[in-house]
C-alpha cells in the first residue's frame, strides 16, 4: 500500500521536514535535482540538446539545479525562465546564482529565440498550481509544446495539471516521464492528468517518515473532506488469504448471487464464474426460471435456485423464507446484475437488503431500483458495498454526470459518509470511499476492460474474496485492484481489442497464481 498526496499535503510534509525537523531545503532540492538529472542521463545522449524550462518558484529552482548537474556531466543545456526572476523564491535565486557562477546562461522567455530541442525538462510549475495558466505562462507552455521534443521529463508534476484533481488548468504539457518526489500525487493518478504524466517515477529525496506521519495526523484532525488517499501495488496481493491444506469447499466461503432476469442469465453467470475463479468454495445463484438451462450448461458447479417472475410479482412473501435462509447461508451476497427493474425486482432487492447479515455487493439494476425507491437506503448498514458507474451514481444522487465528473472524490466520499457504507465509484480510475474516511484510488486496469459484463465480473471477485474471510472494505478494494490486474495481464498477452468478460474472469486465476510468489 502506498499513500497518494494532494499538493497541499505534500507542501505540509515539506514544511515539517524543513521547519520542524530541520532538514535544509537545499539538501532536499539537490537530491530532487539529481533524481531528475539521472532520468535524463539514462534516457538521452550527450549530442542531444536539452531545454530546462523553469518557473521562478521552487520547482524552477529544481530545474536549474538539474540543468547544472547535466551541464557538469557534459550535456548541452539551455535554461529558459518564465516569470519575474526578481520575485523568485529564495531557493530559485540561490540556484540561479550558483548556475551563473559556473558559467551557465539563464535566458528569460521574453529574450529567448526558440531553436532545436531534443529533450525538455519541464520545471515551470510544481504541485502548488491552483489557478488557470494564462498570459506569459500560457504562451511559454505553448512554445514549449510546439518545440516537439523527443522526450519530456516533468519535475514533480506536468505543468498545467492540478496536483489534486488531475484537471488541466487552462493548458498543460504532456510528459513522457514525471519524476515526483517522496509520494505520488493524486493529479498523476486521476484523468486527464494520468494521461499527461506518462511514466511516474517516485524519487526518494530524503523526506523522513516522521514528517509524513506528523502531517497525516494533522490531516486526520482536520475533519471531513480531507483526502486520505492510497493505492495498492503487487506487494499487496499478500493480503489475500492463503489456501489452507486441510480444508473443504465450505472452508472457502459461500456466495449467494441474486441476478439474472429473463434473457439476462449472462450477468448471473459472469458473477458466479468470477466468484469461483477467485476461490469461493460454493456459489448459489437465484435467477429467473428461463435461465435454468443456460446456467446449468455454462456453470454446472453452481447451485441453482430459479424463481418464477410472475409468481414472485403476485406473491412475493412466498419467497421470503427461502431468501432469508439463503442470506443466512451466504458469507457474501451479490445483488443486482441483470436483475431488471420490474416490480418483482423491487421485491427481491428490498427483501435481500432486509434479510442479509453478510456483506452485500449492490450493483447494476439493484442500484437503479434503490435510486427509484430511496426508502430502501434505510436498509443500508456498514456491510453494504455499492459499485455504481457514473450514470448509476447520477441516479442515486440526483446530480448530473458532468457534476459528478467535476469532483469524483467528493461525490464518493459524501455518499459513503452519509450512509456509513463503502462506495466504489467506477470510472477510468475507480475510486473507493471507505467508511473510515480513507479513499482508495485504483491504478490497475486498462481500456480493454471496457466491455459488457466487466462489472458483473467485478462483483463476483469482490464476493469471492469476502467469502474467503476478507472484511467487506478490504474485499471491495482488493477486488477492484485484482480485477484490473487481470485486465492488464490479458492486454499484455492478447492486446486491447478482443477481451470478453468471461476471459477476464479466467485471468483472475492467473493473477492469483502469481500471488503465491509474494
Amino acid at each position: 500500500m502506498r499513500a497518494l498526496l494532494t499538493g497541499q499535503q505534500m507542501k505540509e510534509v515539506d514544511r515539517i521536514a524543513i521547519e520542524e525537523i530541520g532538514i535544509p531545503s537545499m539538501v532536499l532540492m539537490e537530491r530532487a535535482a539529481m533524481a531528475v538529472a539521472d532520468e535524463v542521463i539514462r534516457r538521452s545522449e550527450k549530442r542531444e540538446v536539452i531545454w530546462c524550462a523553469c518557473g521562478c518558484g521552487n520547482n524552477g529552482a529544481d530545474g536549474i539545479a538539474a540543468a547544472r548537474i547535466l551541464s557538469q556531466a557534459g550535456f548541452h543545456v539551455v535554461i529558459v525562465v518564465a516569470g519575474s526572476t526578481e520575485k523568485g523564491s529564495r531557493e530559485f535565486k540561490l540556484q540561479a546564482s550558483i548556475a551563473e557562477k559556473l558559467g551557465l546562461n539563464i535566458i528569460e522567455y521574453r529574450d529567448f529565440i526558440p531553436g532545436h530541442c531534443d529533450i525538455l525538462v519541464d520545471a515551470v510549475f510544481g504541485v502548488g498550481l491552483s489557478r488557470s495558466v494564462e498570459g506569459e505562462y500560457e504562451q511559454f507552455l505553448r512554445m514549449l509544446h510546439e518545440a516537439r521534443p523527443r522526450l519530456t521529463i516533468a519535475v514533480d508534476m506536468p505543468s498545467g495539471i492540478s496536483s489534486d484533481s488531475g484537471q488541466v488548468l487552462g493548458c498543460a504539457l504532456y510528459a513522457n516521464v514525471t519524476v515526483t518526489f517522496g509520494w505520488e500525487k493524486l493529479g498523476t493518478i486521476l484523468h486527464p492528468g494520468k494521461g499527461y504524466a506518462g511514466q511516474v517515477v517516485i524519487a526518494d529525496i530524503g523526506f523522513p517518515e516522521l514528517a509524513f506521519e506528523t502531517a497525516r495526523k494533522n490531516w486526520t484532525e482536520g475533519g471531513p473532506g480531507e483526502i486520505l488517499g492510497f493505492t495498492y501495488g503487487q506487494e499487496d496481493l499478500k493480503r489475500i488469504p492463503l489456501r489452507r491444506a486441510y480444508s473443504n469447499k465450505g472452508t472457502f466461503g459461500k456466495v449467494f448471487v441474486v441476478a439474472g432476469s429473463k434473457n439476462m442469465g449472462g450477468a448471473a453467470y459472469l458473477s458466479g464464474l468470477a466468484a469461483y475463479r477467485t476461490g469461493a468454495g460454493l456459489v448459489k445463484i437465484l435467477a429467473a426460471e428461463e435461465n435454468r438451462s443456460f446456467l446449468q450448461e455454462r456453470l454446472p458447479e453452481a447451485i441453482l435456485e430459479p424463481y418464477d417472475s410472475i409468481c414472485l410479482s403476485q406473491e412475493p412473501e412466498s419467497y421470503r423464507d427461502n431468501l432469508e435462509k439463503a442470506c443466512e447461508w451466504a458469507d457474501a451476497v451479490v445483488l443486482g446484475p441483470g436483475l431488471g427493474q420490474e416490480e418483482w425486482g423491487e421485491y427481491l432487492v428490498e427483501m435481500i437488503l432486509a434479510a442479509a447479515c453478510s456483506p452485500v455487493i449492490v450493483d447494476a439494476d439493484a442500484l437503479n431500483i434503490i435510486a427509484a425507491n430511496p426508502h430502501m437506503t434505510g436498509y443500508f448498514t456498514e456491510n453494504i458495498i455499492i459499485t455504481p458507474h457514473l450514470g448509476e451514481m447520477a441516479r442515486l444522487t440526483g446530480e448530473t454526470i458532468s457534476e459528478i465528473q467535476d469532483d469524483l472524490i467528493l461525490t464518493a466520499q459524501e455518499y459513503a459518509s452519509r450512509f456509513g457504507i463503502t462506495c466504489v465509484l467506477k470510472d477510468a480510475v475507480t475510486i473507493a470511499a471507505l467508511r473510515d474516511g480513507r479513499t482508495f484510488f485504483n491504478t490497475s486496469g486498462n481500456s480493454a476492460m471496457a466491455k459488457a459484463g466487466s462489472g458483473d465480473v467485478l462483483t463476483g471477485i469482490m464476493a469471492g474474496l469476502i467469502a474467503q474471510g476478507m472484511d467487506e472494505t478490504e474485499g471491495a478494494i482488493m477486488g477492484v485492484y485484482l480485477h484490473g490486474l487481470a485486465g492488464d495481464d490479458y492486454q499484455e498477452e492478447k492486446g486491447q481489442y478482443g477481451m470478453l468478460a468471461r476471459e477476464l474472469a479466467d485471468y483472475v486465476g492467473k493473477v492469483l497464481k502469481d500471488r503465491e510468489h509474494f
